[in-house]
């Protein structure tokens, strides 16, 4: 019984906290309605992502090669932020000269997978990347590389395939 008491207690605490949690971020009755008389408001489901707009794909093509550095997000490299910065604009005024991108990923990527297959990450939709990645790539037109992009594990040259 006590176990079923404190389930139910449970449940009441919740219901009455979320419907608390409602008042605060739902408008208050208009002027001329009674207090209380407003529908309670039920969360709706998650909208589906906004298609992209004409002309815009959602997916593409790229391959990048990743220039880590110490304290980066998954990274064993022991470079310095100020190093790694220096060596991707150096791979990346290569990439601009016309050197195989592929070359490039293969000897400078700290990307595992990037090294194997010449930095190729396949297709890919926005919302598979992280944002400043994903920004970048997709405002790319096929066979044009980027500026060096930075993000939480390190510093990204990217070339848009398709």
């Amino acid at each position: 019984m006590t176990r079923r008491f404190s389930r139910l207690t449970a449940l009441a605490i919740v219901l009455s906290l979320t419907s608390a949690c409602a008042e605060l971020t739902e408008p208050g009755p208009s002027a001329g309605e009674a207090p209380g008389s407003q529908a309670v408001a039920v969360p709706s489901p998650a909208a589906p992502p906004a298609a992209p707009a004409p002309g815009v794909p959602d997916r593409i093509t790229a391959a990048h090669v990743l220039i880590a550095y110490q304290g980066s997000t998954r990274s064993s490299a022991t470079r310095s932020k100020d190093e790694a910065k220096t060596l991707a604009a150096a791979v990346l005024a290569r990439a601009k000269a016309g050197e195989d991108f592929a070359d490039l990923a293969r000897k400078h990527s700290d990307d595992p997978s990037a090294k194997t297959r010449g930095g190729d990450l396949g297709a890919f939709s926005r919302d598979m990347m992280v944002k400043p990645f994903s920004d970048a790539a997709f405002s790319l037109k096929p066979g044009e590389v980027s500026d060096v992009v930075e993000t939480e594990f390190g510093f990204h040259v990217i070339r848009r395939s398709e």
